[in-house]
């Protein structure tokens, strides 16, 4: 039997890895955190995995253990982590616990400043579609997947979304660097995460180590519409072999997007350029592990996309809404994009809400200049008591509104007010766009989306 605990198990990869874990035989699971909030309390309780009570007992880490793992809300002076450090018990973080669980199997790993989500559920919508076992690990929900998380002992391929954000509070290396992929994918690099990487060239640095870090005789597959990762494929070991992809021939026809392929055309559900971008990465690396492009063609056409990239929420005859997690500049900008293009009768409303560490900080403010051009009426909204929770310097409206540039945007702070002035607009042949990596102060996105468009 292997013992297992988790040092802050309510997190939202965290809990996914436990919940995996647990399905595997011969495996006891057992975890602490100090608060937990849903979705992960409740699906801890269903799987029996909710601490008795919340708090840290140092008493639940005993030799018994096989692996203590850490999550990124744990401190350094947690009293479970000190003992399990007294005890010499094996600490892993969870991209460390991932490699090892996955050290004998083909490992695809999706990195990339934007993109790599939905990459990596494309990749794994097919995989499933053609009744191909995987391992995986996906930053959010895809459907006809119970768990975000899957670690399994027949699977000979194991498909990863390669987050460049700190492993744990003891080990400050990206998480993507401890996967050691065979095939690797990069979306792009924009500038993110300011707080750990605080310039350009030090993010971009990471992207670089990625692939040093890749496996004997790999493969790396990269946007080629990216200079920074044109100059790192230029660096490559020689052992690697690159695999450049850009954007695949398509037409918009009536609201759908069609690829142009050499056997015909392929509708698909989803759209926009940078997801068409994401399709053919997705392609490549199927095509690695033996997928042909017919058989992936096949399958993807009916790719409804990932839960909050683009996610359809409300629509009647003549509206359309979706939400969507965009929050750094170059996701936005694609995403507005997006929705112009396949809406380019209707009026674009884009609303998007600035949230994390990078988005509040003033000098990164600069980043988000003309990203919401091509909306016709652009909100920008930001919680002033956010800022103080992350402890920033406080930002003035001005100093957004002047960043973003463009005659056709309102800065909000108020969540009530920016939700009355949505509530006054008229929705007739419109297409609403909800963008965050929140959700506006407390908003149900998808209720308030439907009064929208139906009052």
């Amino acid at each position: 039997m292997q013992r297992v605990h988790f040092i802050a198990i309510g997190g939202a990869a965290m809990h996914n890895l436990a919940i995996a874990i647990s399905q595997k035989s011969n495996f006891l699971v057992t975890g602490s955190d100090d608060e937990i909030f849903e979705p992960s309390l409740s699906r801890l309780k269903e799987h029996k995995l909710l601490p008795e009570k919340m708090g840290w007992f140092p008493d639940r880490i005993h030799k018994g253990l096989n692996a203590v793992i850490l999550g990124m809300h744990a401190t350094l002076d947690n009293p479970e982590l000190i003992r399990a450090k007294e005890l010499g018990l094996k600490i892993y973080s969870f991209p460390e616990y991932l490699y090892q669980q996955t050290r004998s199997k083909t490992r695809i790993v999706i990195g990339g400043s934007h993109g790599k989500t939905t990459t990596t559920a494309m990749i794994l919508y097919v995989l499933k579609g053609l009744k191909i076992d995987v391992d995986y690990m996906v930053g959010a929900q895809i459907e006809g997947f119970d768990n975000m998380v899957k670690l399994s002992y027949e699977s000979r391929i194991a498909v990863f979304e390669g987050d460049e954000y700190l492993t744990s509070p003891i080990d400050r290396r990206p998480k993507f660097h401890l996967y050691k992929p065979h095939i690797a994918v990069i979306t792009g690099i924009a500038w993110d995460h300011i707080n750990v990487f605080p310039t350009f060239d030090n993010y971009v640095d990471q992207f670089k180590i990625f692939t040093d870090l890749m496996e004997v005789q790999g493969r790396l597959i990269y946007f080629d519409g990216d200079e920074n990762l044109n100059n790192i494929a230029l660096k490559l070991r020689r052992d690697i072999v690159p695999f450049p992809y850009n954007t695949p021939e398509y037409e918009v026809r009536d609201g759908v997007t069609f690829l142009i392929t050499k056997n015909g055309e392929v509708p698909l559900k989803i759209f926009g350029e940078h997801n068409l971008q994401n399709l053919n990465a997705a392609r490549l690396a199927c095509r690695q592990i033996g997928v042909t492009d017919d058989q992936f063609y096949s399958v993807i056409s009916d790719f409804p996309g990932a839960s909050n990239r683009l996610q359809k929420i409300a629509e009647t005859t003549g509206s359309v809404a979706f939400k969507d997690f965009a929050h750094s500049p170059s996701k936005l900008k694609a995403t507005v994009q997006a929705v112009k293009h396949q809406y380019p009768n209707r009026k674009l409303l884009a609303c998007m809400e600035l949230h994390t560490f990078s988005s509040l900080t003033e000098d990164f403010l600069p980043q988000y200049a003309d990203c919401m051009a091509e909306a016709d009426v652009a909100f920008v909204y930001y919680n002033l008591e956010v800022i103080q929770h992350k402890r920033l310097k406080e930002i003035q409206p001005e100093s957004v509104k002047k960043a973003f540039g463009g005659k056709n945007l309102t800065v909000f702070t108020d969540s009530l007010a920016l939700q009355q002035k949505l509530r006054e607009l008229n929705y007739d042949n419109t297409a609403l766009l909800l963008m965050t990596s929140g959700n506006f102060s407390g908003v149900n996105l998808i209720e308030f989306a439907n009064e929208l468009l139906k009052s």
